[in-house]
Order: C-alpha cells, then sequence, then structure tokens
C-alpha cells in the first residue's frame, strides 16, 4: 500500500511540473503574438494613413467589391 502512494504523489508532482511549463509556454506564446499583431497594426496604419504602400481610395474601393459581394451573395440565398 505504501508503494502505491508513493507511486501516486509522484504522478502528481511531474503531472503539476508538466503543466506548469505548458501553462508558461502558452502565456510566452499569447505574448509574442500580441507583440506581432501590435506591430502589425502599426504598419498597417502607417501606410493606409501615411499615403505608403496603401492608399486609402484603392482601399476604399477594396472594401466596396467586398460589400458589393456580400449582397449580392444575400440577394441570391434570399431568392431561393
Amino acid at each position: 500500500m505504501e508503494t502505491v502512494r508513493i507511486m501516486l504523489i509522484v504522478v502528481i508532482v511531474v503531472l503539476t511540473l508538466v503543466l506548469f511549463i505548458a501553462g508558461i509556454q502558452v502565456i510566452l506564446v499569447v505574448s509574442e503574438l500580441r507583440k506581432s499583431i501590435k506591430r502589425l497594426n502599426a504598419i498597417l496604419e502607417d501606410s493606409v494613413l501615411g499615403g505608403g504602400l496603401i492608399r486609402p481610395e484603392k482601399l476604399t474601393g477594396i472594401l466596396e467589391m467586398f460589400k458589393k459581394k456580400k449582397k449580392t451573395e444575400v440577394r441570391k440565398q434570399g431568392n431561393l
């Protein structure tokens, strides 16, 4: 009976350590993802507002195209 308790304690300690390390890794990945999204957001703001790679009139044209496509899809689904 004593060996079963010792094995159970060892398994619990090992699983706790593994879960703790996995939790730390998840936190690091999420923080890195957050930094990447902030950088991407800054790049997109600079390109749109700064008159860089993307011109606002072209961007709005693309957005209007997507809006028209969605409206036609909704109309097609409504006619079925």
